[in-house]
């Protein structure tokens, strides 16, 4: 494939779909991710794309939201290996939220295997994914179906969420920075999010790679809130997301990372301090963590050496 063909599909690629990591493009075009860099720096340099954190966004900063359609084929193996180390953080008996998103419907269809746990959410794709687990209880919110991502948002799922207490909440989104925390492109989804929030002791994010330092119109989690978060190990040229993983855990969130290949067997990065919880989580018990996330001397070190790469 000649450079024009490549970049006019690589164009199309991320008009189509807002934001799409180096991985996936240098998959489709079925070449090297060195040459996709190259391809993005020239497109770049005509102003039709903004490279950001080990991928490519359309130009202006903030990013439009995709549709699942879209999203459902971007970064697969990654958004597979954080559900299951997320999967690991979730005990039996347990009550949690689980927001909408392609992510956490991955977390989903292994809770599936959790007994006795009750799932509340305004996912469709989530409550299908548990639909027929079980000792699985899954409670809906109510609301207005939002189609483009298959969840409940508006007053009547904020409603359904008031005087609601769980043990812990997992969110994902469309950007994640340690300035602004997690955000999200769509106003109805975000207050949703928020709402989520404020029923769980502790919050749970799960974000690719590709989103680390991406920042989008409405904030759903600040940082301080956050509790951990579940992300797969950024390429190795990519010093900025391993920044923004070091920011984040400066600001005393728990960092558990997934290995690239898709194998669960996750690192944890522990927070070099822990931020107060606001509200009425201040003082509540930290997370315990799943099976293989309890931090090792090895570990410690581990956003130090990504950044170092």
């Amino acid at each position: 494939m000649f450079a024009a063909e490549r970049r006019q599909l690589i164009l199309e690629m991320v008009r189509a779909n807002g934001a799409v990591s180096l991985r996936e493009l240098a998959r489709v075009v079925q070449t090297s991710e060195v040459t996709v860099r190259r391809d993005v720096r020239a497109l770049e340099a005509e102003g039709l794309l903004d490279r950001r954190h080990g991928g490519a966004v359309l130009p202006g900063g903030f990013t439009r939201e995709s549709g699942f359609p879209q999203k459902s084929h971007l970064a697969t193996a990654e958004k597979t290996a954080i559900a299951d180390l997320a999967a690991g953080l979730v005990e039996e008996g347990e009550a949690i939220v689980v927001g909408a998103g392609t992510t956490t419907q991955e977390l989903a269809r292994r809770l599936a295997r959790v007994p006795g746990l009750t799932v509340v959410t305004n996912s469709l794709l989530v409550a299908q994914a548990l639909a027929h687990a079980n000792r699985v209880e899954v409670v809906m919110t109510g609301g207005t179906l939002r189609g483009s991502n298959y969840a409940l948002v508006g007053s009547g799922a904020e409603q359904s969420l008031q005087g609601l207490r769980v043990s812990k909440a997992f969110l994902s989104g469309s950007g994640l920075t340690a300035e602004r925390g997690l955000s999200t492109s769509n106003m109805l989804s975000a207050s949703v999010d928020r709402a989520l929030v404020q029923a769980a002791a502790e919050v749970v994010v799960l974000a690719d790679h590709t989103k680390l330092g991406t920042d989008t119109m409405f904030q759903t989690v600040p940082t301080d809130v956050i509790t951990r978060l579940v992300t797969d190990e950024p390429p190795i040229h990519d010093d900025r997301a391993a920044t923004e993983l070091q920011a984040l855990a400066d600001q005393g969130v728990q960092i558990a990372v997934a290995g690239a290949s898709g194998n669960p067997g996750g690192e944890q990065v522990p927070a070099t301090r822990r931020a107060p919880l606001p509200g009425p989580r201040r003082g509540h018990v930290a997370l315990r963590s799943g099976a293989g996330l309890e931090p090792s001397g090895v570990e410690r070190g581990r956003v130090a050496d990504l950044r170092r790469r």
